[in-house]
């Protein structure tokens, strides 16, 4: 093989002279060359070339120590197939390479001393700078620093770093040597991570390129300060982007190639939603409610009958540790693209259908048996951490159980995490429409007596789903603002158990053709209640209709306060309003039943159930109070049904109590009032869960066949939990409360468990109190020891298989240790 001259005599670089390959004097005489004035220490390499030949590689001490390092080994050393022999990391300097590779031979050797003219061919090794290599990225990611606070992620109790979408955010790189705009580039990559059988999924692969200025709406990074080797970049993402993990890697790029640098889980990024960004479809304007409906991590969710509203304090707590984690796993074990996690309507379809079990293994079983010994009990939950941290850590295995409350307050946490505002809504007198007809029907035979196979149709003493914020510009204008979405599985939507996000504008005036899911939230909140007759023949007459029994005291926790807000407004018009009924005939038109609304049915006789304060006690006799009014100047008779039924608070029968038939005579224009009596005997081997109970009424009038039908929901309340905290609470010193309870019935409460938790209080424990005997009052202290300062909410929850829905919440400000103020 031919020898190849390559001259190095230019380059500045080596110490001896250039020659062709030939056997006749050097062409050229040799030059000095000046020493460089960022010369190198002594390396190994240059050690060893030393020994070999002092002569041509003198002790550092000489004042021409260069970048250029000779070696007398011959070509068949160099490696394998003529490859270029490694250098190793262990004593050369990182920051060079071999670059290039000249062969020379040396005809004037009498320099040498005549021992070690042993190399007629040396190697001429010239050594350059490395690939521009990334040594450590800083995200600045302390809950205390600039990124968390102006993003509004300071109180995610990990220190990952969270951010939300459509804002900048600062990130240090520190590079194997100084960054140089002029010949150096860089980009940093974003990889969605998706834990699902679906891996590569367009939209899950993010490049940000570099660039001089940033411009709005664009993924992009900008060098706003170097120091030495370290870069300090501002990264701008877009209001769209899709939420979830983001994984980083810096790629960078230089003369000598290319590097990436390597996935490190620590700097994993979490991009929320941004209620703070105006061009953000979640945007929201005013600050006291993005404190409220984002931040807040404590709520309260309604429940009972709308004559006998409770309310009970909930742990949100989308903040504690490995919360956010969860809420992101939820959205990967979903399977769905993450390309599509930037609409927050896709979002929320994802997460209602999530959060419950049936045919995606969400997040919570529902149970509404009676029977909750495979899990816990859904009264017995006071918050969503326990939840999620329990489905995280089991890899998606549905917790066990929730019922709606759980279903409501689990989103509640999981949106408010996403950065979604929110809030749990309760309605009382919540229609569950099984047909579509949009109407809740009732139908009897010919008796009057409740034909209980067709009556798939129930009225639920309250049902509790959600309400989310975010435009939709999928709807005409008008159509944005509050959202209905609901998690409990009633009936599917596209094939899955999941519901809205319907809009409550279009709720509200019966446009029940716009998406998503409008009609079913329309029939919970405004279907009118129509009974249906058997004839004869098999058919069914409507024989009466009730226009203002459904939806009703529709609740969310007000905004800054622990007070209840009714917002049934948003929902529908006032009750019996031209509006409310234009409203009504719009949406039926829509529906399977469109023929039941024709002329009303004339009436003079009215009939209403009544009861007195706030209701009957659990464990004592239930009094309520029948009503009948006659209008007309003529007297009528009628026969009166009575059944009371103790209820599912979805509104499905358990078990019938008692039945009653009273033959009543009405004077012309008398209002008549009938006492109706329920005695504990009758109902305490009966109840179940909310200890709710339904009475029913029918009845017709001999003289006009006009029918009389009503029915009046009502639970027995139960006693609260007392919490009195012992000791001053402070940050790090242990403290105490004492739980007082007294048992409001005539009976032993058996194998009671309480249930305690307290966002920076403590974690949730369960205590196995055991027995409590008939009427009697009990109490037990627990001790914790604080570890976050400022108001706090302490709560605990009751139960055991004879009594539910004992809950209580103790408020309870913190000291910081540090400066002893409270």
């Amino acid at each position: 093989m031919p020898v190849t001259t390559r001259s190095i005599r230019g380059s500045g670089v080596g110490r001896f002279p250039a020659v062709t390959l030939g056997f006749g004097e050097d062409t050229e005489e040799e030059k000095e060359v000046p020493e460089e004035s960022n010369s190198v220490k002594e390396n190994a390499c240059r050690r060893w070339l030393r020994k070999v030949c002092p002569c041509c590689c003198p002790k550092p001490n000489e004042d021409d120590i260069t970048n250029t390092l000779v070696t007398g080994t011959d070509d068949k050393e160099d490696g394998k197939n003529g490859e270029k022999p490694e250098t190793g990391d262990s004593e050369l300097d990182g920051n060079w390479q071999l670059r290039e590779l000249t062969i020379v031979l040396f005809i004037n050797q009498s320099h040498c001393r005549p021992r070690e003219r042993l190399h007629p061919h040396i190697f001429v090794f010239v050594f350059t700078e490395l690939l521009l290599k990334v040594r450590s990225i800083d995200l600045m990611k302390s809950k205390s620093g600039g990124n968390r606070t102006e993003h509004h992620t300071n109180l995610y109790q990990r220190d990952d770093f969270v951010i939300r979408r459509g804002q900048t955010f600062q990130m240090w790189i520190t590079l194997s040597r100084p960054f140089n705009p002029s010949t150096d580039k860089l980009h940093l990559q974003l990889k969605t991570v998706n834990i699902s059988i679906i891996s590569n999924v367009l939209g899950t692969l993010v490049t940000i390129p570099l660039v001089e200025e940033l411009e709005d709406g664009r993924w992009e990074a900008a060098v706003v300060r170097q120091d030495d080797k370290r870069i300090m970049l501002s990264v701008n993402s877009p209001p769209t982007a899709a939420i979830g993990r983001y994984q980083l890697t810096v790629e960078t790029h230089c003369a000598n190639g290319q590097a990436v640098s390597n996935h490190d889980p620590a700097n994993d990024i979490y991009l929320l939603f941004n209620p703070w960004c105006e061009d953000d479809a979640v945007f929201m304007d005013s600050e006291v409610e993005r404190q409220e409906y984002v931040l807040n991590d404590i709520g309260r969710a309604y429940y009972g009958t709308e004559n006998q509203i409770g309310e009970r304090t909930w742990n949100y707590g989308q903040f504690d540790d490995g919360i956010l984690a969860a809420c992101v796993f939820v959205l990967e074990k979903s399977g769905t693209p993450p390309s599509g996690w930037g609409e927050p309507v896709n979002v929320v379809r994802v997460i209602s259908a999530m959060i419950n079990s049936p045919d995606d293994g969400g997040v919570l079983e529902g149970n509404w048996s009676g029977d909750y010994s495979a899990g816990t009990s859904p009264t017995a939950w006071s918050g969503s951490v326990e939840i999620l941290k329990q489905y995280h850590k089991n890899s998606g295995s549905p917790v066990k159980y929730g019922q709606c409350w759980v279903f409501a307050c689990v989103v509640t946490t999981v949106l408010r995490c996403l950065g979604i505002p929110s809030r749990t809504v309760t309605n009382f007198s919540s229609a569950h429409d099984t047909d579509v007809s949009l109407t809740t029907d009732v139908y009897l035979d010919e008796n009057l007596e409740p034909i209980d196979y067709l009556n798939a149709d129930s009225i639920w003493n309250f049902h509790v789903w959600n309400d989310c914020w975010m435009a939709r510009p999928d709807l005409p204008p008008g159509y944005g603002g509050w959202q209905a979405v609901d998690a409990t599985p009633q009936e599917t939507s596209q094939g899955t158990y999941r519901c809205g996000p319907a809009s409550l504008a279009a709720v509200r005036n019966g446009q029940v053709y716009l998406k998503h899911d409008a009609p079913f939230v329309f029939a919970e909140v405004n279907s009118d209640k129509i009974y249906w007759q058997r004839n004869i023949d098999g058919t069914f007459s409507q024989i009466f209709s009730e226009k203002q029994s459904v939806g009703h005291f529709i609740s969310t926790k007000a905004v800054g306060t622990d007070e209840r807000n009714d917002i049934t407004h948003l929902y529908k018009y006032p009750e019996g309003s031209e509006e409310e009924r234009i409203a009504v005939e719009t949406a039926c038109s829509y529906g399977s039943k469109a023929q039941a609304y024709s002329s009303p049915t004339a009436k003079d006789v009215t009939i209403e159930v009544t009861m007195d304060g706030v209701g009957p006690e659990m464990g004592r006799d239930a009094e309520l109070t029948i009503v009948l009014r006659n209008s007309s100047s003529e007297q009528r008779r009628l026969t009166l049904h009575s059944q009371v039924a103790v209820m599912y608070y979805t509104g499905v029968n358990k078990s019938t109590v008692r039945k009653d038939r009273t033959d009543v005579d009405v004077l012309p224009n008398e209002v008549k009032y009938l006492e109706w009596n329920l005695e504990y005997k009758d109902y305490k081997d009966q109840l179940i869960d909310q200890a709710a109970l339904m009475l029913t009424l029918s009845g017709r009038v001999k003289e006009t066949q006009q029918v009389l039908a009503t029915q009046f929901s009502f639970r027995l309340r139960t006693p609260d939990l007392i919490i009195k905290p012992i000791g001053k609470p402070v940050v790090g010193e242990k403290m105490a409360v004492e739980i007082s309870f007294t048992n409001p019935l005539p009976q032993v409460l058996k194998a009671v468990v309480f249930h305690v938790e307290g966002l920076g209080l403590l974690t949730a424990r369960k205590i196995n109190y055991g027995d409590i005997g008939s009427r009697a009052s009990v109490s037990l202290i627990e001790h914790f020891v604080p570890t976050l300062p400022g108001p706090r909410k302490l709560l605990a929850s009751l139960d055991c298989k004879q009594l539910t829905q004992v809950h209580g919440v103790a408020d309870i400000t913190v000291g910081d240790k540090s400066n002893g103020t409270l």
